[in-house]
């Protein structure tokens, strides 16, 4: 996590379409939980080297890149880049999981 994505996660939540879904007790709560137990790295100086069609996007990628990590999203800008970078929708990576874990056992 990075501040400016702190940041974004407790507006999004805040917003009407989550508020029916999400009490504002709950958002609180996680956001507790993020800053004191995730693992905080500053936000990237550099821009990335593979740019979305939202340029408000582009912090994500160079965090994700900075840090090697995947993207989770259900942005349609950032899974139209999943043949650049290593982008997910939930349902894609709920079955990534699923799969892993039926190889394992």
């Amino acid at each position: 996590m990075s501040p400016k994505l702190l940041l974004e996660l407790e507006g999004v939540l805040a917003r009407e379409k989550f508020t029916s879904l999400v009490h504002p007790d709950e958002v609180a709560q996680l956001m507790l939980v993020l800053t004191s137990d995730a693992v905080l790295v500053p936000d990237p100086a550099e821009e990335p080297g593979v740019r979305s069609a939202d340029p408000d996007d582009d912090y994500l990628i160079a965090l994700a890149s900075h840090t090697r990590s995947v993207l989770v999203s259900g942005d349609t800008d950032l899974l139209d880049l999943s043949d650049q970078i290593p982008v997910y929708s939930p349902a894609q990576l709920r079955t990534l999981i699923e799969d892993a874990i039926s190889d394992s056992t």
